[in-house]
């Protein structure tokens, strides 16, 4: 008996977010979630030039909870209720936003001023 491993070929969905993309492969259209995962996007990667950046402006989350794991780069993590973290490679940012909770990531201002990159993944 043989048994295909692969079960979906998802192709993601590809959003600029200004310098960067980033793939969203869930949810699609054969598989809306996986597991408590309604999303997942891999970023980059990318490199950006001295003086630009990450700047993913401002967007609420509504309940609900991401992850994100950078293998490059630096992300800072700003948002509306006062919190204020910096994201780097192997370490797990988690953040659990209610409604009405505004969140910003961009390149921190001293990693601006060199070459800097960007490769991860958000669920």
């Amino acid at each position: 008996m043989t048994t295909d491993a692969i079960q979906h070929l998802i192709e993601p969905h590809i959003q600029d977010l200004g310098g960067f993309q980033a793939r969203r492969l869930l949810p699609s259209d054969t598989l809306p979630l996986v597991g408590p995962f309604i999303f997942f996007d891999h970023l980059g990667p990318a490199v950006f030039p001295p003086g630009k950046g990450v700047d993913v402006r401002p967007h609420p989350h509504i309940n609900l909870a991401t992850v994100t794991y950078l293998f490059e780069g630096v992300l800072l993590h700003r948002d509306s209720v006062g919190s204020v973290q910096e994201i780097r490679p192997g370490a797990v940012n988690w953040m659990t936003a209610g409604r009405g909770i505004v969140h910003s990531e961009r390149t921190p201002d001293d990693d601006r001023a060199k070459e800097a990159t960007l490769h991860g993944i958000q669920t």
